[in-house]
């Protein structure tokens, strides 16, 4: 924490929290957002051992200020990365709803679904037992299954709860998905398909697309034309063809949006906004 400030210079800043003058409630505020997440701890204390609600509110703002800006920092810091790496950017968007999750937590988890996996698997399998393998132990041996009866939940798009729950959305079991193919070393990518994030397999003569949200049914090129007319919807090569991590972020924050939305939770939904604007800027 900074050193200019005391524990008794900061007990009186908190103590300033309720002043009726704004401007000087203002001025509170920003001299303690100035400090950054390292008084996170002193605030959730000062939180605990206060019983004014006006107090215990402002600090609950504070505290969610401050989380979202080192969010907002690591989201940038992630998009300028070279790798932007999947799990990463995942772990980053989570950290919304749960700011304590390291992601070391949710590595080991990965981790260890990815050895269930590797633990069957051989390199001489042809590539279609390689995918069932997949398929087999992700969703019969570890239950992952499509969230139908919550589609819209938050948690769909928060990974954290996708590996507690083993229930999801498309885009967040292809994730999983993804995350285990690519480990393995298998050229597996995600495909951006209008309402459906699908996954596809491609390598030489070997080009189909695997249905993460149905237990990884496999289908091919001419079932994307027949959905595309089914929505009455042009084809577009980007249907087709693989999409870049910061395209599953994109679609994962968007996702959120919606879902905020639905439930009526407007200032989340605008928050998860100003998060895109992040991803989408130049």
């Amino acid at each position: 924490m900074d050193n200019q400030l005391t524990d008794k210079e900061l007990n009186a800043l908190v103590s300033l929290l309720d002043d009726t003058d704004q401007e000087i409630k203002a001025h509170v505020r920003g001299k303690i957002i100035s400090l950054g997440n390292d008084v996170i701890p002193f605030l959730e204390n000062k939180w605990e051992s206060s019983f004014n609600p006006e107090v215990q509110k402002e600090i609950e703002e504070l505290v969610h200020e401050l989380q979202i800006n080192l969010l907002r920092k690591r989201l940038l810091n992630w998009k300028n990365s070279e790798e932007q790496e999947l799990l990463e950017g995942l772990w980053i968007i989570n950290t919304y709803l749960y700011p304590e999750l390291e992601f070391e937590q949710l590595n080991a988890v990965m981790q260890q679904i990815y050895f269930n996996v590797w633990t069957n698997f051989k390199n001489e399998f042809s590539v279609y037992d390689k995918i069932k393998l997949i398929n087999n132990v992700l969703f019969n041996d570890l239950k992952f299954s499509a969230n139908t009866k919550n589609f819209h939940s938050p948690g769909n798009s928060m990974i954290r709860t996708v590996l507690e729950t083993k229930k999801g959305n498309p885009i967040s079991l292809c994730s999983v998905y993804l995350l285990v193919a690519r480990k393995l070393g298998l050229p597996v990518y995600g495909v951006n398909l209008p309402n459906l994030f699908v996954l596809t397999y491609q390598a030489g003569k070997f080009k189909f697309y695997i249905n993460a949200f149905n237990k990884g049914l496999i289908f091919t090129r001419q079932d994307i034309n027949n959905y595309l007319e089914h929505l009455k919807l042009e084809p577009k090569s980007s249907y087709f063809e693989p999409c870049e991590n910061i395209d599953i972020i994109r679609r994962t924050l968007r996702n959120l949006v919606f879902a905020f939305e639905k439930i009526g939770e407007v200032d989340k939904a605008e928050e998860i906004k100003s998060l895109m604007e992040i991803i989408d800027k130049d």
